[in-house]
């Protein structure tokens, strides 16, 4: 494999890295009391946020054909339903231990995935399409979460300063 492919792919799992680390980090100092509160007035509290991006981080697993979800129970509540459309949402703790969960799974497949295999399809695309659509790759998948994560890293910062 040419170098700079090598090279491409470690940038975007740096990327990748550096923001889940940050946003872990971010979550264990975060009150309990902060991801109560809304980002802004009638917009999406930190809970909802926190819920969100598990949820999106587990579904990345058998989208980048890795392995089943470990929470897909999690889906409904926070990707498929706005906040506050579901009246019983998971604790905090139980999320917070799920981050740490999900979090640690994808990164040990993340690490062990030949940097060759981050060119190759996705599940959301059938073999016989991907030679015409060859950006429906792995590594455009985590290119993509890696901004996600950290839009919502964003909001989250702003919880963690009221």
């Amino acid at each position: 494999m040419d170098p700079r492919t090598e090279l491409f792919v470690k940038m975007v799992i740096d990327a990748w890295t550096k923001e889940l680390n940050a946003t872990s980090a971010l979550l264990e100092k975060v009150s309990d009391v902060q991801l109560m509160t809304e980002v802004a007035p009638s917009r999406n509290r930190g809970i909802y946020l926190v819920g969100h991006l598990i949820a999106e981080h587990d579904v990345m697993m058998p989208l980048l054909r890795f392995q089943p979800a470990l929470y897909p129970e999690l889906k409904p509540l926070f990707i498929d339903a706005p906040d506050r459309a579901i009246a019983e949402l998971p604790s905090l703790p139980q999320l917070r231990a799920q981050w740490r969960t999900v979090s640690d799974t994808l990164m040990q497949h993340i690490a062990r995935l030949p940097a060759e295999d981050w060119f190759t399809r996705h599940a959301n695309i059938s073999e016989g399409d991907f030679p015409k659509e060859p950006h429906r790759n792995r590594l455009n998948v985590l290119l993509s979460r890696t901004s996600h994560l950290a839009y919502h890293r964003g909001q989250l910062v702003l919880l963690a300063s009221k």
